[in-house]
């Protein structure tokens, strides 16, 4: 946070807006706020100037697909749930080299292969199931895993690598101890840190000590990180303890990339489309809105008995806002409960778009059905996340400098 932070009071008279608006930006992640010793939400004049900028229609930044023009031959990966390859392809796009990526789902396979093929990755992929695979015979110097987190049978019992058996975090774990990389990446959503109240992520943190590996984690927020969406990743760094290299993690930049900006040319492609009576009540959305901005005869209509429900309804008939970034992807852009409708048409977002706002590249073939395509989108890893947190284990490996826009965290220090 720069130094001439001024609270929501100040802020709001700084700009003529009002203190309502300044805490509405805070709410939507389109501003960062530190709380200092009194407790107050303190905030940048340089980030709520560039924000009402944005806000008002002004553009300062340009949406891309960020790459390295650079690879590293002997930075080798892995890549465990591999889905449709945002992770994958965004750790390429830094300079990592993938030696193998494992992917259970038939259709995100072919995604994965017709790509490789298509932009000359020369990617080796498995389409088995991970329980199957031995890794005993792979080197690699940095393992990634996406995996899903089950409810662990032991997790609390401090067993470390026993708790996970029968979770696919312990698949991940066996492909370390077998392989035995230097860097281990692990990502999940921001829930994980309240799974069983904590005690799963206690259970992962102590499974990696067990097999040789200190680890920390921080929650990523993709809005500030080149992602013109909202969209938080837990991110696990593990370093194997015979190295002595710090973690590393990319800072949030202080700017956020638009929905105006990211669908920009957007390529047309196929989409969902809303029944004649889902469409007349869309219809009555304003940019931005949601449910509640209906009339109280529409509200119940539409609503059911989500109606008298509290909290947890602001998915709902929700229309996206050009000059902000995107809600959290969902695997379908019309489920009822996360409604992604295009700002100002009445439609769900198309699978280009969807694509485009997860940082895909146009070229980026995505297989199967046209649901089978939106849950993969929706599914995966930002690109562009995968890149800066690619360019974070470079940077922990020694291939490229630190640089300032590199959180460090040296042994002990945590």
């Amino acid at each position: 946070m720069k130094l001439n932070a001024i609270t929501a009071a100040d802020a709001a008279h700084l700009l003529g807006v009002s203190v309502d608006t300044i805490r509405r930006w805070d709410k939507l992640g389109l501003i960062k706020s530190v709380r200092d010793g009194r407790n107050r939400r303190l905030f940048s004049t340089q980030e709520l100037e560039r924000v009402k900028h944005k806000l008002e229609g002004g553009v300062s930044c340009q949406f891309s697909v960020l790459r390295s023009d650079k690879q590293y031959e002997t930075a080798t990966c892995i890549d465990l749930f591999a889905g449709a390859g945002g992770t994958a392809l965004g750790f390429h796009n830094a300079g990592l080299n993938h030696i193998y990526l494992n992917e259970l789902d038939s259709r995100a396979a072919e995604t994965l292969r017709r790509n490789s093929e298509s932009h000359g990755l020369d990617w080796t992929i498995d389409n088995s199931d991970v329980r199957t695979v031995d890794f005993a015979g792979m080197h690699a110097e940095v393992i990634q895993a996406g995996f899903p987190c089950q409810a662990f049978s032991y997790a609390g019992k401090s067993r470390g690598f026993e708790d996970t058996r029968g979770t696919l975090f312990f698949e991940f774990a066996r492909a370390i101890k077998d392989v035995k990389p230097k860097v281990a990446i692990g990502e999940n959503v921001r829930g994980l840190l309240r799974h069983d109240g904590g005690r799963t992520l206690s259970t992962m943190m102590d499974t990696l000590d067990q097999l040789g590996y200190r680890a920390t984690y921080r929650v990523l927020r993709s809005q500030y990180l080149d992602v013109p969406q909202k969209r938080e990743r837990l991110i696990i760094f593990a370093i194997r303890k015979d190295l002595d290299i710090p973690y590393v993690f990319p800072k949030e930049k202080d700017y956020f990339i638009s929905l105006r900006e990211a669908l920009k040319d957007c390529p047309a492609s196929e989409g969902q489309s809303y029944p004649e009576k889902k469409k007349k009540i869309m219809d009555l959305i304003p940019e931005g809105g949601y449910w509640k901005d209906l009339s109280d005869d529409l509200q119940r209509e539409y609503m059911g008995a989500s109606y008298f429900l509290t909290g947890g309804k602001t998915g709902m008939a929700r229309r996206l806002s050009w000059d902000q970034p995107s809600l959290t992807l969902t695997c379908s852009p019309a489920q009822k409960q996360t409604e992604r409708c295009h700002p100002s048409e009445t439609r769900p977002l198309t699978v280009r778009e969807y694509a485009r706002i997860q940082t895909f590249p146009d070229d980026w073939e995505f297989c199967g059905s046209m649901a089978q395509k939106y849950k993969q989108i929706g599914n995966a890893v930002p690109v562009n996340l995968g890149y800066h947190v690619g360019r974070c284990v470079l940077a922990a490996l020694g291939y490229i400098p630190i640089t300032d826009d590199m959180e460090v965290i040296y042994p002990n220090s945590n």
